[in-house]
Order: structure tokens, then C-alpha cells, then sequence
């Protein structure tokens, strides 16, 4: 299941969906957070915007690569979209397997191409209400090299 959404997200209702399977071994989940400092400035909210249809093409895309490469049972992403404040949830991540490798892996896999792959334009609000667009930072560059090899 993929959703875009500006409302928020129970993480308990998400994981509670994913664990309902028998068969289902791990539930992995990770959740996002608007932190209040990023890269040395301090932040007081970011602004998710996306192209419509081109996202949801773009997650399924990634999502089914994670698909290929681990047995998963379940999966769910759900990306905040909109303004967001400080600690306010911006993406959850969940995935249901039958051994805890193959959800750790899936899950961080999602989340390394959702933070630099995915179509997405962040901009983050200073508290001395100076805004600027954000890139994917170098860190996660390196992170996301990992998985193509």
C-alpha cells in the first residue's frame, strides 16, 4: 500500500495491519520526523510538494524493487505532503516478513531511495523565517550507493 497524505498517520494502526498475516514473522517499521535543526540551521517547519501521479508511479517503482529483492509479505509507505511542524510524522515505512533480514533490509532500502530518489521538493522554514529548497544531502547519496552495487 502506498498513500500520499496531509494528514497525519497512526503508527500503531499501520503496524497493526501488517502484523495481521500468520504467516508474517518481523514487522519492521520506520517513522520520519520533522526535527527542529538541519545542517547547523535551526528549522521551525518543511514543505513537502510533489508532482501528482509521477510519485505514486515512482514509490510503486521503488516498493517493487524491494519486492525483487527480499521476500516480503506486506508493505506499507506513506508520505506526508504539505506543511509540516516540528515533530510532526513525515513518512512511515513498514514491512511484514517471515525472518527480520529481509524486512531490516526492505525497509532501509525504501527509506534510502525515498530520500533521494523519490520526487519530492522539500523546503525548510527557518526560525528567522528565511526558507530555502533542500537536495539530498551527501550522506544519504553514499547510503543509497550501497544498493547498486
Amino acid at each position: 500500500m502506498i498513500r500520499l497524505q496531509t494528514e497525519d498517520f497512526s503508527m500503531q494502526a499501520e503496524y497493526d495491519k501488517l502484523r495481521v498475516k500468520s504467516s508474517v514473522g518481523a514487522v519492521v517499521v520506520f517513522s520520519g520526523l520533522v526535527r527542529d535543526i538541519n545542517q547547523g540551521k535551526a528549522v521551525s517547519s518543511l514543505t513537502l510538494e510533489h508532482y501528482p501521479g509521477m510519485t505514486e508511479k515512482s514509490l510503486a517503482k521503488i516498493v517493487e524493487q524491494a519486492q525483487f529483492r527480499w521476500d516480503i509479505i506486506d508493505c506499507t509507505v506513506i508520505h506526508r505532503i504539505g506543511e509540516l511542524k516540528l515533530s510532526d510524522q513525515i513518512v512511515f515505512v513498514g514491512i511484514a516478513s517471515l525472518h527480520r533480514q529481509d524486512a531490516f533490509a526492505a525497509c532501509e532500502f525504501i527509506i534510502d531511495y525515498l530520500k533521494t530518489e523519490a520526487p519530492f521538493w522539500k523546503k525548510e522554514s527557518a526560525t528567522n523565517k528565511e526558507s530555502y529548497w533542500l537536495d539530498a544531502r551527501e550522506g544519504d547519496l553514499a547510503q543509497l550507493s550501497k544498493w547498486k552495487k
